[in-house]
């Protein structure tokens, strides 16, 4: 892949993105408004209640008295200059506690894809070379059990055990607020903040990398260019590695870019159970406040953060396999 390819490639792919970001961004406009409620409903509803002149007055103040394309209009205008609006529950620009909050979610999604990914695509190898044996059993009933527990199960229940009954992990949090870690033991102690919620995360899809490699695994040693190889006096390990590995893993690698919006969605469950400041729980705490711009700012950062990740995966499919152009 030359440079140049590259970055003519990337460019499509961009401006092709922008439609789609847009058609995103006013379809959940659309269904947001058509939901009961909005930020003025929230914001009485925690003063206690309010008298009818306060609310028109409160409804004026922050558009909500407009038409509904008007207030469509104005908000992808300001979207347009990536301004996400003000929070009304945080009293902070949007912009600001995405960009703290965005952190903790890429360090739980980057962890646990890849572990999943790592992990998954080993024990695959693993099973399909030792095909209907005991330990292709073993790492298929494993995988199963990790595809059949649902990840908010799997948090509970790892949180009685490692840290309610053992007290070797933190219940939840991000850090020790009381402990003032700095340096090597700030670290540590973020590392041991994010065992438990980047295993219940990782665990189910790794379940699924586990299982589609171990098809495909069986499947390409098959072919007959592997056959080939084989007659030619090739030993296993480079057979493995670079006839059958290289070609399996490309329905892995477009599942993998297919998955991360899904891990968008699951992050939402794993940070509230273990209370991680990250834009899952930013978004549920949204959805129950009403505070619209926030959620809006938070599905336009996640959509730009899918278009990244599956131009990535395009490029890692054209480097796997030399038949595919970036054209």
């Amino acid at each position: 892949m030359q440079l140049t390819q590259v970055l003519t490639y990337a460019m499509r792919r961009l401006l092709q993105a922008v439609p789609v970001v847009i058609l995103i961004m006013v379809g959940t406009f659309l269904l947001l408004k058509l939901a009961p409620g909005d930020t003025v409903d929230a914001l009485v509803g925690d003063m206690g209640g309010a008298d009818a002149a306060y609310i028109a007055r409160l409804r004026a103040e922050y558009g909500l008295d407009q038409p509904v394309w008007v207030q469509l209009g104005r908000y992808m205008a300001k979207l347009i200059q990536f301004d996400f609006g003000w929070s009304f529950v945080y009293e902070q620009p949007v912009s600001a506690i995405l960009w703290e909050r965005l952190g903790t979610t890429l360090m739980l999604m980057g962890t646990s894809l890849s572990l999943a990914f790592s992990i998954g695509v080993g024990l695959g190898a693993i099973a399909a070379r030792r095909a209907y044996s005991l330990t292709d059993n073993a790492i298929s009933t494993l995988g199963l059990v990790f595809y059949a527990t649902p990840s908010f199960f799997l948090s509970l229940m790892m949180i009685l055990l490692f840290s309610v009954k053992l007290g070797w992990l933190p219940v939840g949090g991000l850090t020790d607020v009381a402990a003032f870690y700095t340096g090597w033991d700030h670290v540590l102690d973020v590392v041991l903040h994010l065992i438990m919620p980047t295993a219940a995360l990782s665990l189910i899809y790794l379940s699924f990398y586990l299982r589609l490699m171990r098809a495909s695994v069986l499947e390409v040693a098959d072919l007959d260019f592997v056959r080939t190889a084989r007659a030619k006096g090739a030993g296993e390990t480079r057979l493995m590695v670079h006839h059958i590995m290289r070609n399996a893993l490309l329905p892995v690698v477009t599942l993998l870019g297919l998955q991360f919006s899904t891990v968008l969605g699951g992050s939402v469950v794993v940070e509230t159970i273990f209370a991680l400041p990250g834009l899952g729980q930013l978004a549920y705490q949204s959805v129950i406040q009403r505070d619209m711009n926030m959620l809006m700012g938070i599905i336009f950062l996640c959509a730009i953060i899918v278009v990244i990740v599956n131009f990535l995966t395009d490029l890692l499919y054209a480097r796997l396999d030399s038949r595919i152009a970036l054209k």
